[in-house]
């Protein structure tokens, strides 16, 4: 059974406000369980959506650098 997390404590491990996840619930983006009233994030979902959007650093020859300067 995976973890799940409020919206609050999403907003805490990413170092966002309450807004930013609540807009991630309301425009599909991430997967959300509704327990009655209240919205709750899977942790594992929440570890997919910061694996799907990280971005890896661009390598750059010596020689690229050279020809820009």
């Amino acid at each position: 059974m995976d973890r799940l997390l409020s919206v609050t404590q999403v907003a805490e491990l990413l170092g966002t406000t309450v807004r930013f996840p609540r807009r991630l619930i309301e425009e599909r983006r991430i997967t959300f369980v509704k327990v009655g009233r209240h919205v709750r994030i899977p942790e594992s979902a929440l570890s997919a959506f910061v694996t799907a959007n990280t971005v890896e650093p661009m390598t750059l020859r010596p020689a690229a650098l050279r020809r820009v300067a």
